[in-house]
């Protein structure tokens, strides 16, 4: 895909900076998804290159329960990267949950459901990245973030089902622990993590995962398959559920 536009989700983050520099470095067309705050209101977000210099984004805002008022936007772009998550450690209260199911998961299925119909309008030629994490099969340390990741992976593997009669192609993102505000633990750099990526997409993966623990590499493709298999065997197809897409 020569000179994407490429939308990502997360991008005041870390990996969401990361990817940005990695993808302009290929010569995409940016947009920057950042999330609204309240508090915060709108701040400009700049992100440098290897050499320091500014990268051209285009910046805009949206808020969780409101990805519908982004259909317009979703409509001009090629790889739409859903990476945007929070991570409560040691909280289990009502408000807690709340919001780690709409951040981690239900904002992510919504944002896949609108930009499936966007491509589906244009004829397809879309894909959507989708970071889930270890957590969909292994400890976090973080009950809440555990269940909205394997959340937002089930839904993900479900709708692949009915997404896999059109031109909209689906890649999920499986990472291991990396250096971040969300974990300054992390043993991997987010920019390695970030080149990991984009080269696995290279290979042609669908599945693209990138952690230092090799049981993931063993893990993940049997729990994608074994889960594939399940949803086929006891779900049906129902006739205009799905809006086009192939992938894992």
């Amino acid at each position: 895909m020569q000179n994407p536009t490429v939308a990502i989700t997360g991008a005041r983050g870390t990996l969401g900076q990361a990817l940005i520099r990695r993808w302009h470095s290929r010569g995409a067309q940016l947009i920057a998804l950042t999330h609204r705050s309240p508090t915060r209101g709108m701040v400009s977000l700049e992100v440098r290159d290897a050499q320091g210099q500014l990268i051209p984004l285009r910046q805009v805002d949206w808020e969780t329960g409101q990805e519908s008022a982004l259909a317009p936007l979703l409509g001009e772009v090629d790889v739409l990267v859903l990476n945007h998550g929070l991570n409560q450690q040691g909280r289990r209260d009502r408000e807690a949950l709340h919001l780690a199911l709409e951040v981690n998961a239900l904002s992510h299925w919504r944002l896949l459901e609108l930009f499936a119909q966007e491509c589906s309008r244009r004829g397809g030629g879309g894909e959507v990245w989708l970071n889930t994490s270890e957590a969909e099969i292994q400890p976090a340390l973080s009950p809440l973030y555990e269940i909205s990741k394997r959340l937002i992976g089930q839904i993900f593997s479900l709708r692949a089902l009915d997404l896999a009669s059109a031109d909209l192609r689906l890649r999920r993102l499986v990472l291991g622990p990396f250096r971040s505000e969300l974990n300054p633990y992390g043993v991997m750099s987010a920019d390695w993590v970030a080149g990991e990526i984009l080269r696995q997409a290279d290979w042609n993966c669908n599945l693209i995962i990138v952690t230092i623990n090799p049981l993931t590499y063993g893990l993940m493709p049997l729990h994608a398959l074994s889960r594939w298999a399940y949803n086929r065997c006891f779900t049906r197809a129902t006739p205009g559920a799905g809006h086009g897409a192939r992938g894992a």
